[in-house]
């Protein structure tokens, strides 16, 4: 950003020889344009002389954008947005684009950072910095190889960018190139020692590879170094080094069975402020496995397995009903774990025969090709609590997770709850109480070094919508609409690397229960889950083909991914 600043900071020099007052000039002017100066004596010194209504045109677009500069440094990405596109109305800029561009990818918003990024570069030569900003909103979006050719860019015009080298790192870990993340990051330690964000990313790259003795000291380092010397990149959002340092430490931490630690760690995220989407979405993960490790009965071993380890296929005792059963054994690397559930047995809305054959079906299809299967059906609240609760905890170390789900779910307010058997929603009653919030068990599930896939055939027709009608116009339950289609893991996070959202029927459409034993989707689901050497996108679109015949078109399987490669359930 600082080499795009310059055409900006020349302009800035002549800008003061404009008709204004001297006095404004002398003491306003440098405040505004210097890009050290604090951030609320920034955007206060730009606000006056926009105030002074003497500049117009470029030297206008010039204070503008250096009062987003100012909103940059505070995180308020909506302000910095409003005076960029104030700026380009007045003198489109690469420097001004790019501000912008990196606003939106700072708000989540990739599509139109990539746009900003895009035509930043059409204005002048190719920038090294637009390249590298522009692959950290493929990077958002999942798209690793376009992250790669532009931080290939990026490198190629300063190949002393650190930052290019780690982004770089970062995305070939997300393709599974272990070996070349490192080398990549490495390199980006060796360029800039004092830099924490290259050790932060080289902490999950230990734990996916089982070394958390490494992972805690690289996240112990950074934390230290972020400490004793914050970020002053006006385009590093505020305080989120430090919550990433936390949150990978912590997360090591827990893997490696030292709750204590883990618990310190996830309250220093979350006692943190957050401007960010990526900041957001590690705290959201913090505070679900906050309480996952503050509720655990008994820690898991100390001494982290290896990580080739074998998973285990002994099954889970099935659950049902409201009493818990026993969870099973703590999950290890390599380990491949799933939760099922199916809900029928409803005691005050619509029974619905078809789920707990469904939750049947899917689980022995799991267990049938080595999964560790934590299985419930007709679940209480509670029940369903503790055994969601426990397979996150558990799924912590786990390599692939599967979640599925059959019964009632409702979207209220846009976010997507499970129903339990039990729910009995009355006018002036918390509604989301009641329910399981499925943004909770995908925030839970957020870590980029396990292969999330999450199922629901959860989309049936509801049974509630009278019943909440009147519980409250500001928490609309869309009665027949089925699910609302999830954009995020956590608060604004992106769908998390490597994982598989699926639903049974398209978002805001209603899945059929079946006439038979099982749903049209669950029936096919568990039919195809077992096919040998059946990647499982490829499964998925088996499914799909083999319910919208079944049903005669009136339902189409959904499915969002951002799986980082071919996933295999079974053998090749």
């Amino acid at each position: 950003m600082s080499r795009l600043l310059v055409a900006l900071a020349l302009l800035a020099a002549t800008l003061w020889s404009a008709p204004a007052s001297a006095q404004a000039r002398s003491q306003l002017g440098p405040l505004c344009t210097t890009e050290t100066t604090p951030a609320d004596q920034m955007v206060d010194a730009c606000s006056k002389i926009i105030a002074l209504k003497v500049f117009k045109g470029a030297q206008l677009a010039t204070v503008y954008f250096w009062r987003a500069v100012g909103a940059n440094k505070k995180g308020d990405y909506a302000k910095v947005i409003a005076d960029s596109t104030e700026a380009i109305r007045l003198q489109p800029s690469q420097a001004v684009y790019n501000l912008r561009g990196s606003a939106y990818y700072d708000k989540g918003d990739y599509d139109i950072a990539i746009a900003d990024f895009d035509d930043a570069l059409k204005l002048g030569p190719p920038s090294g910095i637009i390249f590298h900003n522009r692959g950290n909103a493929w990077r958002g979006k999942g798209d690793y190889t376009k992250a790669i050719a532009d931080y290939d860019m990026s490198i190629k015009a300063d190949p002393r960018s650190a930052f290019s080298f780690q982004n770089r790192g970062i995305s070939k870990e997300a393709l599974g190139d272990y070996d070349g993340a490192l080398a990549d990051i490495n390199q980006a330690i060796r360029l800039d020692p004092t830099l924490p964000q290259p050790l932060i990313n080289r902490t999950s790259i230990w734990r996916a590879k089982g070394d958390l003795d490494r992972a805690i000291a690289d996240g112990s380092e950074a934390i230290r170094l972020a400490k004793e010397k914050p970020p002053v990149n006006i385009m590093t959002p505020p305080n989120s080094v430090l919550i990433s340092g936390y949150t990978h430490r912590a997360l090591a931490y827990e893997a490696k069975g030292d709750y204590a630690l883990a618990r310190e760690d996830y309250k220093a995220t979350l006692a943190i402020v957050a401007s960010d989407a990526g900041s957001k979405a590690s705290q959201a993960t913090a505070k679900v496995r906050l309480s996952l490790v503050t509720d655990a009965a008994a820690p898991i071993p100390r001494d982290a397995p290896s990580p080739t380890a074998q998973p285990t296929t002994t099954p889970a005792p099935q659950q049902t009903g409201a009493a818990p059963a026993p969870s099973p054994a703590p999950a290890v690397r390599g380990t491949r774990v799933a939760l099922i559930i199916g809900n029928g047995a409803y005691a005050h809305v619509k029974a619905l025969p078809n789920p707990p054959n469904d939750a049947r079906a899917v689980a022995k299809s799991l267990r049938d090709i080595g999964f560790t299967v934590s299985e419930g059906v007709d679940l209480d609240r509670a029940a369903m609590q503790k055994m969601t609760r426990d397979f996150l905890r558990d799924a912590a170390r786990a390599q692939v997770a599967v979640v599925y789900y059959a019964g009632h779910g409702v979207q209220v307010d846009g976010r997507n709850y499970l129903i339990p058997v039990d729910v009995e929603l009355k006018p002036g009653t918390g509604m989301t109480e009641a329910m399981i919030d499925m943004d909770t068990i995908m925030a839970g599930l957020d870590d980029q070094v396990r292969t999330n896939i999450l199922i629901f055939d959860a989309c049936r027709n509801n049974p509630m919508a009278q019943q909440v009608a009147s519980a409250g116009a500001s928490r609309a339950i869309e009665g027949a609409s089925g699910l609302a289609a999830p954009s995020s893991l956590g608060a604004g996070a992106t769908l998390g690397a490597g994982t598989l959202i699926a639903f049974a029927t398209a978002p805001g459409q209603v899945a059929l229960d079946g006439e038979g034993a099982n749903s049209p989707f669950s029936a096919a689901l568990s039919r195809h889950l077992g096919t040998p050497g059946l990647e499982v996108q490829q499964m998925l679109t088996r499914v799909r083909a083999e319910v919208v015949s079944s049903t005669k078109n009136k339902q189409v399987p959904w499915s969002n991914s951002s799986l980082l490669g071919e996933v295999y359930l079974t053998a090749k």
